[in-house]
């Protein structure tokens, strides 16, 4: 009741009004569902990674149910089962369309927004919320990453709310909100294995809160860290089944890869690697500063003013956070808010010095909040230490950045429609098979054909899949027609050494058609002269 008085006012029996002040974060909500909404389907990504996901989730609404989710992009193991299942009943709401997961990820973007308003509101003051929750709605690389189902998509939302929770679970000292924050971070190690990062960040907060600011007992500590543990089982409860149940082969995998393999540890990396998760969050994420592929598109000097701002405004943020956050250290103000924040981006971006690969936008998913929490706080304290001058400063701030993004949305470019292309090519190539069994294959650069089989199992036609000798020495498999996409051009089916093109065996290509901008081939068997 107290949170919806929060919200609410009851001024006239009978009648709910919303509270004026609460008007802000609607538009800003609202106007972050716009951007993400807008023609969604055409935007949708769909490709290899997105159909496996659609394939199993068909499979589990249809009986195949699974303990086991995707799999992770380094070290060999699988994630927990937790998305596909929470893909189920939007592909039920969707009849089985590709866009229903991606408006659920549209939802959790949305409830990622509100969330940011929340910290920023409860930790720094009602200005810096909105700013933050603002910037954030409009932020192009955000938006990106809140519009198309994928298991990493919706790694901002159960970061920010597992410590949010926690961190009312420390201020309340409840040990069932501790239980609950476990929960959540038992499903975020589900979607995505940096959330172990998370974990750590959780780990040193509790450790700090308890012993430095409540001077609790070692005994409280260890009951907070055994209900997250708890809640953490609860959470994780899918992944540790299916451990059981195959003698931990995935926990193997996942020690292999943080102890003895050669992506993780610290290295020549280290600084550079931090260096770089800096400058996508702050130049990236709030000043829509553009990758080294799109560097050619902007004049050197443009792109270094661009980027000496962003980092400046990072760096000033930054530094005027950790002032404010050693304030607290010492006077007990607001401890448990700015500790928060501080392990939060101390820990998040420092551990990526100990991973030696490539470091993509997706991966800061969980970092993704931060540097609006941060540009946040800054510039509601320059309204209120510069009073009207301030004001003036951050409004134009604000309106430059806000057309600044606008200018990189996603909206503003054509969208792709990889869903209808896919769905057209897949009903295409079952409109040439005259009803007949046929295999598939797909040409690609690196991409996989689960998309298109996607909407073959949809239409009731799924390709054969060509066995191996072993368990095929008859070739049964291997059907009279082989029809291959190519999605490289120039492209040359013929010998290609793919497993789905080369089991097929000796073939020659008896038709072809240019569909949308890809390339079909019919093969059959070779008969020779």
């Amino acid at each position: 009741m107290e949170k919806m008085a929060h919200f609410l006012s009851f001024k006239t029996p009978g009648k709910i009004r919303l509270k004026p002040e609460w008007f802000p974060v609607f538009l800003i909500i609202a106007f972050g569902f716009f951007l993400r909404i807008f023609k969604v389907r055409d935007y949708i990504l769909f490709l290899g990674d997105e159909g496996r996901d659609a394939l199993v989730v068909y499979g589990i609404l249809h009986g195949d149910l699974t303990l086991l989710g995707p799999t992770s992009s380094v070290g060999g193991f699988f994630l927990g089962p937790i998305y596909y299942y929470m893909m189920a009943p939007f592909m039920i709401l969707s009849n089985f369309d590709p866009v229903g997961p991606a408006i659920m990820v549209v939802l959790f973007g949305l409830a990622t927004i509100y969330l940011v308003y929340r910290i920023g509101y409860e930790f720094f003051g009602r200005g810096a919320g909105l700013i933050a929750s603002f910037l954030y709605a409009i932020s192009p690389i955000v938006i990106a990453y809140s519009r198309s189902s994928w298991n990493p998509n919706v790694f901002p939302f159960f970061t920010i709310s597992s410590l949010y929770i926690l961190y009312k679970a420390i201020s309340r000292n409840k040990l069932r909100l501790f239980v609950l924050a476990g929960i959540l971070m038992g499903i975020n190690l589900q979607i995505h294995y940096l959330a172990t990062f998370v974990g750590a960040i959780m780990f040193f907060y509790v450790l700090f809160s308890t012993l430095s600011f409540r001077a609790d007992t070692i005994a409280n500590l260890l009951k907070r860290y055994l209900s997250l543990f708890f809640g953490f089982l609860i959470g994780f409860s899918p992944f540790i089944a299916f451990e059981l149940r195959h003698q931990f082969a995935n926990s193997q995998n996942i020690i292999r890869f943080i102890f003895n393999s050669e992506e993780t540890g610290a290295g020549q990396l280290f600084f550079a690697n931090i260096q770089h998760v800096f400058a996508r969050l702050f130049p990236g994420l709030i000043f829509s500063y553009p990758d080294f592929s799109k560097f050619s598109k902007f004049d050197p000097f443009i792109l270094q003013l661009w980027l000496n701002l962003a980092i400046f405004i990072g760096l000033v943020s930054t530094i005027f956070f950790i002032i404010q956050f050693l304030k607290s250290v010492k006077t007990g103000n607001k401890k448990y808010e700015y500790s928060l924040i501080f392990a939060w981006m101390a820990l998040g971006i420092g551990l990526f010095g100990l991973y030696n690969k490539s470091i993509y936008d997706y991966y800061l998913g969980f970092l993704f909040p931060v540097p609006f929490l941060l540009v946040g706080l800054l510039f509601s304290e320059i309204t209120k230490i510069l009073n009207k001058p301030g004001k003036v400063f951050v409004a134009l701030a604000l309106f430059g950045l806000f057309f600044l993004n606008l200018k990189f949305t996603p909206i503003a470019y054509l969208g792709n429609r990889q869903v209808d292309q896919v769905k057209m090519i897949s009903h295409f190539i079952l409109s040439k098979t005259e009803g007949k069994p046929f295999n598939f294959a797909l040409i690609t650069g690196g991409n996989s054909d689960h998309a298109y089989r996607y909407f073959m199992k949809l239409a009731g036609r799924d390709p054969v899949v060509i066995k191996g000798l072993d368990v095929d020495p008859q070739r049964k498999s291997a059907t009279d027609q082989l029809f291959i996409v190519c999605e490289t051009i120039p492209c040359y089916p013929l010998g290609y050494s793919l497993w789905e093109v080369a089991g097929f065996g000796r073939a020659e290509i008896v038709r072809e058609w240019d569909v949308s901008v890809l390339k079909v081939y019919k093969l059959v068997h070779y008969e020779g002269e």
